[in-house]
């Protein structure tokens, strides 16, 4: 059976350029903690990709801070804080913060307080983009990088949360990125990597992986390569709702990034849907990869509104640079299928 991946919202395939750079980098064979020839050859593959990486997210004069990913960049940022945002945010920055910011019915979140808030640039199950204020403490900018024109600098954030495996770069490695001179208490201690704020050796590899998928999504922005897939997003949405008159594509009336399309269906369970699609062929998600395999109702969609059963009914089908037309249309084919097999059950099961 061919196998078609629309689940790019949760990790994208290794692009060919991040494989040569990291394949060069292994044989690099210094610590780059070394002060000898071979340790500072691997520290400048780390400096190298550190610059690239500040410069393909507009973060120059910024600090960018080397993690495993960006739940531990979100930990660096966000332990021992204070800080306030809507409940739409992923689990890895919602374990640190206060929910109680309001959320409107696309997804929205309205800022009180800048300076004691963080706010997600872009939603990773329903794809909706948000408008971040000036002074906002900390972004989760994972989804929205590589896939929008976002640049660190001009962003309004003073923190901001990154990962090299949601832009076509090696998973285990993510970064926080600072204002200079922003505060940052570090949270693994033993070395003085990272300009004293993370230490461990560094990923050199993953760095020079991270940098180069970057500096290509930065170069498919300039491409167009987004906007050919918001016209197979949009595609996939017009085919759908032609058929799913009971299900719901959550967010539509809000800016959301190019490639995501939340539908949600009530009455039939989104970890069903996931599976249905896996037999047929498809991979999709039913929400957040990292809340993968909690049944439960997707806590996104219940802050946006939506009741219990309707939450519980959505699934994610999250489109790549590489995806063509034949495969959101084979989707659409399959899935509509199985909701029509879905509807004919439940009939008869309240017959």
């Amino acid at each position: 059976m061919m196998r078609t991946y629309l689940d790019h919202n949760a990790t994208t395939p290794l692009r060919r350029e991040a494989r040569d750079a990291m394949i060069a980098a292994m044989d690099v064979v210094g610590n780059p903690s070394s002060v000898h020839g071979e340790g500072r050859k691997a520290k400048a593959v780390v400096e190298t990709a550190r610059a690239d990486i500040a410069s393909a997210f507009g973060a120059d004069g910024a600090d960018v801070i080397f993690t495993s990913s960006a739940t531990e960049a979100a930990a660096l940022a966000l332990r021992g804080r204070d800080f306030h945002a809507g409940d739409i945010e992923h689990d890895a920055v919602g374990a640190w913060i206060t929910a109680d910011l309001g959320v409107d019915a696309d997804g929205r979140v309205t800022v009180v307080d800048p300076a004691q808030s963080t706010l997600q640039a872009a939603n990773s199950e329903t794809g909706v983009v948000q408008t971040l204020p000036e002074g906002l403490a900390v972004s989760d900018m994972t989804q929205a990088f590589g896939k929008l024109p976002v640049a660190f600098n001009w962003s309004g954030a003073t923190m901001a949360l990154i990962s090299a495996h949601k832009l076509g770069g090696p998973k285990g490695i993510g970064a926080l990125v600072v204002k200079r001179g922003t505060d940052v208490a570090a949270q693994l201690l033993g070395g003085g990597q990272e300009m004293g704020r993370r230490a461990g050796t560094e990923n050199v590899i993953g760095a020079a992986g991270f940098a180069a998928a970057a500096t290509a999504a930065t170069q498919d922005l300039s491409d167009g390569v987004w906007e050919r897939v918001a016209q197979l997003r949009d595609l996939l949405e017009d085919t759908l709702e032609t058929d799913a008159k009971d299900s719901v594509i959550v967010g539509r009336n809000a800016k959301r990034l190019p490639n995501t399309t939340c539908i949600a269906t009530p009455g039939w369970k989104g970890e069903t849907q996931v599976m249905q699609m896996d037999l047929a062929g498809y991979a999709i998600s039913a929400g957040s990869a990292c809340s993968s395999g909690k049944v439960r109702a997707s806590r996104v969609l219940k802050a946006m509104g939506y009741d219990e059963e309707t939450a519980a009914g959505a699934i994610r089908i999250s489109l790549g640079p590489d995806t063509q037309e034949q495969d959101v249309l084979g989707f659409a084919d399959k899935w509509l299928a199985q909701m029509r097999k879905h509807h004919v059950r439940a009939a008869r099961a309240t017959a």
